[in-house]
């Protein structure tokens, strides 16, 4: 399959991302926590409480866990997040003596990822989210929409799951074209390949899409 190919019809489409750091690590990685299972809007909401209710990480760990919940409840599963929080905190803390992930960026990607996959709770998603977004490192973090795309298209088999299929993204996807490719696939997802009734007739893939070649009926399978 020709990523360059996809990437550039994406592209020419929806406009060429320049990447900035969102974040530094750490940062990246409590909102990225914040995030699961909810809107952008609302974690958000939930990591500005948080930040203006702590004015440090270890007033965030020493918080009683039903208050900082209370803090973080507009984020959504309050209860569960709240202390995932907290223990990855002390995790960091415990690892490295200091509540900051800046180390990272001194280790190869594999070390870095292997490390925030150590951490409780935190899978390959939100490893590279902070990866990726945070430290600029050639990592796909792969949602809803870059799963659908990639394997409508035919990337990887729709059987592989979510969290396989950053590997098997990442091994097929050139380096520099990683970014561009993640940026462009949730662009289409929420623009055109909807999980509901997918734009077809209206994609600039067509000819090189699995899912468009299908008979009708199983499109909507």
């Amino acid at each position: 399959m020709p990523i360059p190919e996809i990437v550039a019809r994406l592209e020419s489409r929806y406009g060429v991302p320049e990447w900035n750091p969102r974040n530094n690590p750490l940062e990246e990685l409590i909102h990225c926590i914040l995030s699961q299972h909810t809107s952008d809007a609302n974690s958000f909401r939930a990591y500005r409480l948080l930040r203006e209710r702590y004015p440090t990480w270890q007033a965030v760990v020493d918080a009683p866990t039903d208050e900082l919940a209370e803090t973080i409840r507009s984020g959504g599963l309050a209860n569960q997040k709240a202390p995932r929080i907290q223990a990855v905190l002390r995790a960091i803390h415990q690892a490295h003596g200091d509540y900051t992930l800046d180390w990272l960026h001194t280790l190869p990607t594999p070390d870095a990822k292997q490390f925030l996959l150590s951490l409780p709770g935190i899978g390959p998603k939100c490893a590279a989210i902070v990866l990726c977004f945070a430290m600029g490192r050639p990592v796909i973090p792969v949602d809803t929409h870059v799963f659908r795309v990639s394997w409508r298209l035919g990337l990887i088999p729709k059987s592989i799951g979510e969290a396989k299929a950053h590997d098997a993204l990442e091994a097929i996807v050139p380096e520099p074209l990683v970014y561009r490719f993640h940026v462009a696939l949730i662009r289409h997802g929420r623009a055109v390949c909807k999980a509901q009734n997918p734009r077809c007739e209206a994609c600039c893939l067509q000819d090189l899409c699995a899912f468009y070649s299908q008979p009708t009926q199983a499109k909507h399978a």
